[in-house]
This record gives structure tokens, C-alpha cells and sequence, in this order.
């Protein structure tokens, strides 16, 4: 547009100055024809021939040579100007174009993210110990625990602890006491850990290892007993009273070393094709491709983890929602507050070398180090490796060639089984 505006300025200029000259030509070439008169009446009075006809003709000449010259200078100035002048409709045929361009530009896609935890939250997780000889229909809040621990204990029985993050749950417990074995796991996701009470083991360590713990047994304040249970079983608490207590101690109540699995926004499906192979078709002799699946991989619409010869854990794969159900002992986990049954989106089966410490039956773990397992979701398993570094470190789950494992956008429970223990999975 300002480059239109200066040629047309540039035209302008040049036919006034055109205009000018023309004027002045002719003023001059009147001029001069004026001096040919005068000449001419003075050399009448002295009688001397009236005119001089070469020099009128030259005159004349002279005016039509420049006006040609104008006319033809004009002419040009005026096709340029039409040449090179802009046109409304370029404008807009350009900008058309331009529209086009960016109708055809494909539309940024936007990032899905986790619904289970919020990604962009430095939330501390807190690790809830969660008593587990109340039978199958007196807890509250493990369906809303992002991730979900349960370990041998003395006397063949299990314990479980709850990992919460972003929830602001109400009611969660039974709250039950600390084993050594679960500080390796709150550890990695660096939790706030809650506890009522603690074996000498776990005291030992908590200590040792600097834990930031809340022991009901001394910390009283953010637990209460309830009436429908008998004690030591009927302890709860809140979240918010946990975060409350734990800024009390100065406890850091924001972490970035909280994430443990490797998550997946989008749908985790272990029988994906891993890639292709011709077959010929004996009747007619064509070839045909068809997918190859991991060879490793198996059906998983239920499964049975045997943890002593009278306590089990198992699933059924409920595919219209794409989750598993979860059993104790045969019969469903129910959430108190809920009546509905407890179900899982990842499970994650990690088998352990097992020892017994004392003769209170108390069991130590080798938690460190690496070992087998399996990850099941979506209706199959595969099978897996764990590897722990140090008390501390993150546990890595990884496939047969090296990679490491992506689970659902869901919550998970993760069964740390005796390496004795049969797995069936079918």
C-alpha cells in the first residue's frame, strides 16, 4: 500500500512538471513569433519586405516537435500507470490465498492429560498404612488412591498401604501399624507416611532413615476412632487433617520427585501387533500378511495371587468398563462408605525373596534389587522385571527387551507376592 501511494505521488509531480514546461514552451514560441511581427512592421515602415516566411515555418515546427514529444512522454507516463498500478483485486485474490492457507493448516492438537493425578500438581503424596484383618468390607478410600501397595506380614497375613495424591478425602482407614518392609515404597514416591503405631523393625528405620512420619500412637491429633469397628481396627483419618498436622512438624508439603510409573493418557493395549508374517494359504497358494502379537503374551480376564495358604487376592476382568474387580478370599472388596466393590485399571505383580525376622513371625523383604513379575491391563498380562537400587530409589518395571512399562491413566494396585508364591493367570 505505501509503495501504490508513492508512485502515485511520483506521477503527480512528473505531469505538473510536464504541464509546466509545456507552458512555457509555448510562451516561448509566442515569443518569438511576437519578435517576428514586430520586425516585420518595423521593416514595412522602412519598406522593407513584410515577412519571412522560413522563419515562421521553424517556429511552428518547433511548437508541434515539443508538443509530439509531450503527448508521446504522457502516453507512456499513463501506461505505466495502468501496468503498474495495484488492483483491488489482486489485494483480495491474495488475501483468498492467504485465507486458504490457513483453512488448510491442520489445527494444533491439543495434549490429553491424567486424570488420575494432576501432572501439573506438586502435591506431596501421603502413604496411609491400611489395616487389612477387618475382612473384606470395612475399608474406606482405597478406591481413591492413585496407587496401592499389600505385603506379606507375620502370621501369612497382609497389610496394604494407600498412596494419595490431589484427592480431599474424608474417611480413610482402618489405619493400622508400620512394617519395615513398606518404607521402600513410600520412600520412592517420597510420601508423607501415616502410620498408628510401629514395629521395632519399622521404628528402627523410620528413624534411621529420617522419615517424615505420623504416628498415631503419638500424634493423636488428625485420627479419631470410630464405633462400628472394634479396636485396634476402627482408626481413621482425613487428608486434610494429615496436611494440617504434617505443616505442624514442618513437614514439606509440595515435592517434584513424587512420580513413580511411567502413565499413558491414551489406552494401554498389550496385544497390539508387534509386527507382520506372510502365510501362504495351502487351498490357493496366496500369501497373505498377518499380525504377529508378543509371544510373551497372555490372557488375563482373571487372575489369583496366593499369599499364604489362607489368604488370597484375585480379579476378574470386567470388560465393558475395562477395569479389574478385586476379591478378598473369594469374595468382593467393598469400600464401607460405598458398598461398591473396589476395581483397578493397572495391576502390577512383583515377586520378592521372603524371610521370616523373629519368632513373632515378622517378615523381612528383599525389596532391593531386581526380580520378575508381571503387568496385566486391558484383559492381558505380560511378563516383566522389577529393579531397585536402593531403599530409596524408584522401582523400574521393564518388558523382556529393556522398555520400560506405560500403565493406563487409572489407579494401581501393585502385589508385592512371595517369589514362592503361583501366579494364574487365565
Amino acid at each position: 500500500m505505501c509503495q501504490s501511494n508513492l508512485f502515485h505521488a511520483f506521477v503527480l509531480v512528473k505531469l505538473k512538471r510536464f504541464q509546466y514546461f509545456l507552458i512555457k514552451v509555448s510562451k516561448n514560441i509566442k515569443n518569438d513569433d511576437k519578435i517576428t511581427v514586430g520586425d516585420n512592421m518595423n521593416l514595412e515602415n522602412s519598406k522593407t519586405p513584410k515577412t519571412k516566411p522560413k522563419e515562421l515555418k521553424k517556429g511552428k515546427r518547433k511548437l508541434w516537435l515539443w508538443i509530439g514529444i509531450i503527448i508521446i512522454v504522457l502516453i507512456a507516463i499513463i501506461a505505466l500507470t495502468i501496468i503498474l498500478w495495484p488492483k483491488k483485486e489482486d489485494s483480495s485474490s491474495n488475501n483468498d490465498q492467504s485465507r486458504e492457507t490457513e483453512d488448510k493448516t491442520e489445527p494444533e492438537q491439543i495434549q490429553k492429560k491424567l486424570t488420575i493425578v494432576d501432572e501439573d500438581s506438586n502435591e506431596r503424596p501421603i502413604a496411609i498404612m491400611i489395616d487389612n484383618n477387618v475382612g473384606n468390607t470395612s475399608h474406606q478410600g482405597l478406591q481413591n488412591s492413585y496407587l496401592n501397595y499389600e505385603l506379606i506380614v507375620e502370621g501369612g497375613l497382609t497389610r496394604i498401604m494407600a498412596i494419595f495424591k490431589d484427592q480431599d478425602l474424608t474417611s480413610i482407614g482402618p489405619v493400622r501399624s508400620s512394617r519395615h518392609s513398606f518404607l521402600d515404597y513410600a520412600l520412592e514416591s517420597d510420601c508423607i507416611y501415616v502410620h498408628y503405631g510401629w514395629s521395632p523393625y519399622a521404628q528402627n528405620d523410620i528413624q534411621a532413615l529420617n522419615v517424615d512420619n505420623i504416628n498415631g500412637l503419638y500424634d493423636s491429633e488428625p485420627f479419631w476412632r470410630t464405633t462400628t469397628l472394634a479396636a485396634p481396627h476402627n482408626v481413621f483419618t482425613s487428608i486434610e487433617k494429615i496436611y494440617a498436622y504434617a505443616q505442624s512438624k514442618s513437614y514439606p508439603i509440595t515435592t517434584t520427585n513424587w512420580k513413580l510409573l511411567n502413565y499413558n493418557p491414551e489406552s494401554v493395549n498389550l496385544n497390539e501387533p508387534i509386527g507382520q508374517e506372510e502365510v501362504i494359504d495351502e487351498a490357493t497358494g496366496k500369501t497373505t500378511k498377518k499380525d504377529i502379537t508378543n509371544p510373551e503374551l497372555l490372557l488375563a480376564n482373571s487372575v489369583s495371587i496366593p499369599y499364604s495358604y489362607y489368604q488370597t487376592r484375585s480379579y476378574t476382568y470386567d470388560a465393558s468398563r475395562q477395569v479389574y474387580l478385586r476379591f478378598m478370599n473369594g469374595n468382593p472388596h467393598l469400600d464401607s462408605s460405598t458398598q461398591q466393590q473396589l476395581y483397578y485399571k493397572n495391576i502390577i505383580i512383583e515377586k520378592v525373596v521372603n524371610h521370616i525376622l523373629d519368632s513373632e513371625g515378622r517378615q523381612d523383604l528383599d525389596t532391593v534389587g531386581t526380580g520378575t513379575g508381571y503387568y496385566i491391563a486391558n484383559g492381558y498380562a505380560l511378563p516383566i522385571t522389577w529393579t531397585k537400587e536402593s531403599r530409596n530409589a524408584k522401582t523400574k518395571y521393564t518388558y523382556s527387551d529393556g522398555k520400560e512399562i506405560e500403565v493406563n491413566d487409572g489407579n494401581t494396585f501393585i502385589q508385592i507376592v512371595p517369589e514362592t508364591s503361583t501366579i494364574t493367570i487365565e
